[in-house]
């Protein structure tokens, strides 16, 4: 680690800094810092860093990481300086916090920080997002974008049908349900199909983008962290379109705070996406969060898959007793077994009966095994219906559909 005095004197270029109020407080920055940047780094206090930016010693800087903590966040606008300071110069900002709060963060993001990693560091974290901030620089083929979607501010309200899909538990084909349910829809009928949007409401660890071979985009972390400013033109531009097909608005290129989202955030979006989409699919996160009241009280059927295990017995338990301790609509469940027993395995039916009657719940939709194929189709990017139109899964998911098009626009309840 090298001081302030020895940045201006030291021949070997300083190509980063760490800029906290003191960085002992972050031994594990300290560490990974040592281990990419070997002595071609520096720390500075905040004040310091100020004057630091302002020198021509600063020229050869890559990127600053600015490690905050709970006591920084009555300094927001001495780091939103040091942000601004560091962006004048073309020097990257990657904000390093532990218990900052989400409003916090947001102010920070969208005042100029790069990127943001939270604290303690996952392991290889940092590395990574300094490499993608160094390829980010390095001449790239150019790509065209993504043509936005085309929506009219004065058009008239669709009223769309909201369709979320929630999993339970990891690896119940809540995302493979989403994505194909979406495309059923969306083709159902080759005169007058609806218009269908999909979106990715997992903002860490969505795949729909994967699922569809869709790139993330900019544009949604910047729609979903201001929504207070959002028309029909920026959610257009927002989206992407698939095959000409459905639209999607995919999860944003980064990892952020799940709770940086507010359930107005969630609600003015899915408003927007109602006004101009017959039927909007939402993919869940698995975990509940402070919106997630949001969707299900805008849903008109809220889809929950599991898999007969313990551990989706026990979760469906669960979310069940939360949703009834909070006197929420628990009823607009629909419980999705995926994998479920064939027609001709008695027992496994059995089981399935057994698991319903423990739960006091009724699974209404059972989904066969597709195999291989599934998992073939999501890595070339392809739903069902193009990748493998005669899977059992695709035949299932497509009577699905059929019989979700008789659900009523007009009212959420009426599911």
């Amino acid at each position: 680690m090298t001081s302030s005095s020895t940045i201006q004197s030291d021949p070997s270029p300083i190509l980063a800094c760490t800029v906290c109020r003191d960085v002992q407080n972050f031994e594990l920055l300290i560490v990974d810092m040592e281990e990419i940047m070997g002595e071609q780094w520096g720390d500075l206090g905040f004040d310091d860093a100020l004057q630091f930016l302002a020198q021509p010693d600063a020229e050869a800087l890559e990127f600053i990481a600015i490690a905050i903590d709970d006591y920084d966040e009555d300094n927001l606008d001495l780091l939103l300086d040091v942000i601004n300071a560091a962006k004048t110069r073309g020097i990257h900002s990657i904000l390093i916090a532990e218990d900052v709060t989400p409003a916090s963060l947001h102010k920070l993001l969208r005042n100029g920080a790069d990127d943001f990693i939270p604290y303690p560091l996952p392991e290889g974290e940092l590395k990574e997002v300094i490499a993608r901030m160094r390829n980010a620089e390095e001449p790239a083929e150019v790509v065209p974008a993504p043509a936005a979607v085309a929506l009219q501010n004065n058009a008239q309200s669709r009223e769309g049908v909201v369709l979320a899909v929630h999993g339970l538990s990891g690896g119940t084909g809540a995302t493979t349900l989403a994505v194909n349910l979406a495309w059923e829809l969306a083709n159902n009928s080759k005169d007058n199909a609806p218009r269908v949007c999909l979106i990715d409401l997992d903002v860490q660890f969505g795949s729909v983008s994967t699922y569809l071979d869709l790139p993330r985009r900019e544009a949604v972390f910047e729609l979903i962290t201001d929504t207070e400013g959002m028309d029909s033109e920026s959610f257009g531009q927002a989206l992407q379109q698939y095959e000409g097909k459905i639209s999607v608005l995919t999860a944003p290129p980064d990892i952020i705070p799940l709770d940086l989202l507010s359930s107005e955030d969630i609600e003015r979006v899915i408003a927007m996406a109602r006004q101009h989409y017959d039927y909007v699919i939402v993919d869940m996160p698995k975990t509940l969060v402070v919106w997630t009241e949001a969707v299900l009280s805008a849903a008109h059927v809220y889809l929950a898959t599991m898999e007969i295990d313990m551990r989706s017995a026990q979760n469906a338990m669960r979310i069940k007793r939360a949703l009834q301790a909070e006197d929420l609509p628990f009823e607009k469940l629909r419980y999705v077994l995926n994998r479920a027993p064939k027609f001709t395995d008695l027992a496994g039916k059995s089981r399935v009966k057994r698991l319903a009657d423990s739960l006091s719940i009724s699974i209404d939709v059972l989904l066969p095994d597709g195999g291989r194929q599934v998992m073939n189709g999501a890595d070339h990017g392809q739903p069902l219906g193009i990748a493998a139109p005669k899977n059992p899964l695709r035949k299932e998911i497509a009577k699905l559909a059929e019989s979700l098009l008789e659900v009523d626009q007009s009212d959420p309840k009426a599911a």
